[in-house]
């Protein structure tokens, strides 16, 4: 069974940021920037979180993995991320 991943990374290095991107194009659609829709069986996903934490820097980067529920349908979103840990942010937005 696939499940739709929502893919987002901030890599502090250049060299490693374009190789996360280059690594990221097999797994899914590029959306914007930092961001991939992927629709991955389960050992597509472990495939894909092996090949980045390989590339990674897991004190400085950061990918998080958002777990849109099953390509058929929509589930619970779950947040896992990889390298420095996902906080939620509670902050108000504030356009000016």
């Amino acid at each position: 069974m696939r499940i739709s991943y929502l893919v987002c990374y901030d890599i502090a290095d250049e060299k490693r940021l374009r190789k996360v991107f280059k690594a990221m194009r097999n797994y899914g659609n590029h959306l914007q920037f930092s961001v991939f829709e992927c629709q991955l069986t389960p050992m597509d996903l472990a495939r894909c979180r092996n090949e980045l934490s390989e590339i990674i820097h897991h004190e400085e980067d950061q990918v998080l993995f958002v777990n849109l529920g099953p390509v058929e349908g929509r589930g619970d979103r779950v947040i896992a991320a990889l390298g420095k840990p996902y906080t939620a942010v509670d902050a108000p937005c504030i356009v000016v």
